[in-house]
């Protein structure tokens, strides 16, 4: 198990292409779900995402009506005053993100998540890995890049290709 967040980076940029070949893999040959929902489960349990919180510090963080919601209620304030002030529009997508400061995540404090019980859904189920929307291969789509700074993520792809016995290039 590599927890190692620098070779986690290092590596899992190293097997972007390998990586993008195994989702498709996965998503041609039609692999049962439950077997690999229980591999990542096994991983997840392994390692302590606050020892971590790289996903905060790296990703960015979607945000639906219903997180702003929980998370106005949370904090006490109204819904149109938090998405004045905690949100923004992402760079990438046309999505609402949460606000970031150099640190990451705007809710981010030290390795934990200051409004924890009322953070969005994307944080409560990532690395998406054993709870998220669809099956697993298609939240496998979001995982290349996610093995480049979750170990998570990165062990759990290693894993998968063990018990597929999948080599790059592999079609």
């Amino acid at each position: 198990m590599i927890t190692d967040l620098v070779q986690i980076k290092r590596l899992g940029e190293d097997k972007i292409k390998e990586n993008k070949q195994l989702r498709v893999y996965m998503k041609v040959h039609g692999y049962p779900e439950r077997g690999f929902r229980k591999l990542a489960e096994g991983i997840e349990e392994q390692i302590d995402c606050r020892a971590c919180a790289n996903c905060c510090k790296i990703g960015e963080t979607n945000i639906t009506e219903r997180d702003v919601e929980r998370a106005s209620k949370y904090l006490g304030v109204k819904p149109k005053q938090f998405i004045a002030e905690y949100t923004t529009s992402s760079a990438f997508e046309e999505e609402t993100i949460l606000r970031r400061t150099e640190k990451g995540c705007i809710f981010l404090e030290g390795n934990d998540c200051s409004i924890y019980d009322g953070r969005p859904d994307t944080c409560r189920y990532f690395p998406h890995l054993v709870r998220g929307q669809g099956p697993i291969v298609t939240r496998m789509w979001n995982m290349v890049d996610r093995a480049t700074y979750c170990p998570i993520v990165y062990n759990t792809m290693e894993a998968f290709k063990e018990v597929l016995k999948f080599t790059k290039g592999k079609k």
